[in-house]
């Protein structure tokens, strides 16, 4: 896809989607970062409904720690790899506390080196708590990258990479957002709707879905004359 058409590409999803944010429900940046890090192999919903009770009691380090492992565990037990992750939970609470006054980090290397925390979870907490040019590639970014050629890569990597490159920096930040909706909501992994697609006019995708055939009304054949 040519940067012209990115572009297009990317303003047309912002004409779409002009107040896109993440689905996690959050009120600080320390409840964004622990809500990401539940949201690996898990859906947005889970993690809502499981975060909802548990920032209820802890939404702060020191609430977190003082909670603790085991407790942590059994507000996140519907979750997948609820264990690991009530241990990175508590783990990072305490790093937070000991390295950073209980305030979540702006640069991507120190929150990598927090507990349960990679590049991806790194870059949403930086890109949706602090605006940051940052994109975090999952798997409908990374679909849509390639299907469409709006940044094509064999790694994770390789499409952050190239987004980063090709996205105008002025639409950068909130294309994040709004890749994911898409992905989530239209560029599907098995079934695209692509006669729904807003930006089908740029997708060098070459086995687009023209979704179902249309019914066509049914005609009275009675030509008789009376």
């Amino acid at each position: 896809m040519s940067l012209k058409s990115v572009r297009s590409f990317i303003e047309t999803l912002e004409k779409e989607h002009p107040d896109a944010k993440t689905e996690l429900v959050y009120q600080n940046p320390f409840e964004l970062l622990v809500s990401v890090v539940l949201s690996a192999q898990a859906t947005d919903k889970s993690v809502n409904l499981a975060t909802k009770k548990l920032f209820a009691v802890a939404s702060a380090p020191q609430a977190m720690l003082a909670l603790g492992e085991e407790n942590i565990a059994q507000y996140i037990r519907t979750i997948g790899l609820w264990r690991a992750k009530s241990r990175n939970i508590a783990l990072l609470s305490q790093q937070l506390l000991e390295r950073h006054n209980g305030e979540v980090p702006r640069t991507r290397k120190e929150l990598e080196a927090l507990a349960g925390v990679g590049r991806k979870t790194a870059n949403v907490v930086l890109n949706v708590a602090f605006g940051e040019a940052t994109m975090a590639v999952d798997t409908h970014i990374f679909r849509i990258s390639n299907r469409t050629g709006l940044a094509p890569g064999k790694t994770v990597l390789e499409v952050e990479k190239s987004l980063v490159k090709r996205i105008p920096p002025d639409l950068l930040p909130p294309a994040h957002n709004r890749l994911i909706l898409h992905g989530r909501y239209i560029c599907k992994a098995r079934k695209p709707e692509c006669q729904l697609c807003s930006v089908a006019q740029w997708c060098l995708y070459k086995d687009k879905n023209p979704g179902p055939i249309p019914t066509l009304p049914k005609v009275n054949r009675d030509l008789s004359v009376h």
